[in-house]
């Protein structure tokens, strides 16, 4: 069965990042958690979307000096889509600002969802300003990226750091899933598997939650949902 990706969006928004890994522990998929220094810039963060994948470099060139035929005339922009969210591999940088403010409202223009950085960002009060915007990032800074980093091509299979492998490969629409907790990436194959086993287990933690909220016995909750 297909469905939209607004339709697929909202629902995984509704779910807990904890319940999505289970999900996809539970099928063989351990090694899909992004690295746990990518963090929301808010604390309330919730992110669902396909990714839309930038690689870029280390690259002292820019403007006229480094031809991207892609990015001529705002082609970054013009190739999102609606409820896209931004997926960035920074390599080794660890020190400039890989996205920003102004670059969020112009994705935002063009339908992107949210950005996830394995990098930085500036601009942190002008993110968390805007509405409806969730950024995942390792660290804010004032350093900017131009003549130190650039991106080089959009839409192409890139690799994030991970938390229990060193990488982890993000094709373009594969489904990203985030929140305090963390960002989980779901190969574009299986998410709507992945989502009707995550609601399940959702049911099952909602009512375990209720049942121990409401001072039943933990063995006699357990026995019902197999959950703690």
């Amino acid at each position: 069965m297909e469905i939209g990706i607004e339709e697929m969006r909202r629902r995984f928004l509704k779910v807990a990042a904890a319940s999505v890994y289970d999900a996809l522990d539970a099928m063989g998929y351990a090694n899909q958690c992004l690295s746990l220094e990518i963090k929301p810039v808010t604390p309330t963060c919730h992110i669902a979307g396909p990714a839309f994948t930038i690689r870029g470099s280390r690259e002292p060139r820019y403007d006229d000096d480094l031809k991207r035929p892609q990015f001529e005339d705002f082609g970054l922009f013009k190739a999102m889509y609606d409820g896209c969210i931004i997926v960035i591999n920074a390599e080794v940088d660890r020190y400039c600002g890989h996205w920003g403010e102004m670059m969020s409202y112009s994705a935002r223009q063009h339908g992107a969802k949210g950005v996830v950085i394995d990098g930085g960002t500036r601009d942190r009060e002008g993110l968390i300003a805007i509405p409806d915007w969730p950024v995942f990032a390792r660290y804010t800074t004032p350093i900017e990226s131009k003549k130190r980093w650039r991106p080089l091509e959009f839409q192409v299979p890139i690799y994030v750091t991970g938390t229990l492998t060193s990488q982890v490969r993000v094709n373009p629409g594969d489904w990203i899933v985030g929140d305090p907790d963390g960002v989980i990436v779901i190969p574009k194959e299986i998410a709507y598997e992945v989502l009707l086993a995550v609601e399940k287990i959702e049911i099952n933690e909602e009512g375990t939650r209720r049942e121990l909220a409401a001072g039943v016995p933990v063995a006699e909750v357990y026995r019902k949902y197999g959950r703690m």
